[in-house]
């Protein structure tokens, strides 16, 4: 029984799961903000590779 308790208070494991899900949302924002950019950017080359290819 005295082991179920201080199990019960042990708050080591949800400290490392709250860090664990901090960095998945920390993850989840970054791979949005790259797919952003990286659509942006994508569109920006094309621009700039059609006014290149115009020039000829």
């Amino acid at each position: 029984m005295e082991l179920i308790k201080r199990f019960l208070k042990d708050e080591e494991g949800v400290t490392a799961i709250e860090y664990g899900l901090i960095a998945a949302l920390i993850a989840v924002v970054i791979i949005g903000a790259v797919t952003l950019v990286g659509k942006g950017l994508d569109g920006t080359f094309r621009e700039v590779a059609g006014e290149l290819g115009e020039g000829e």
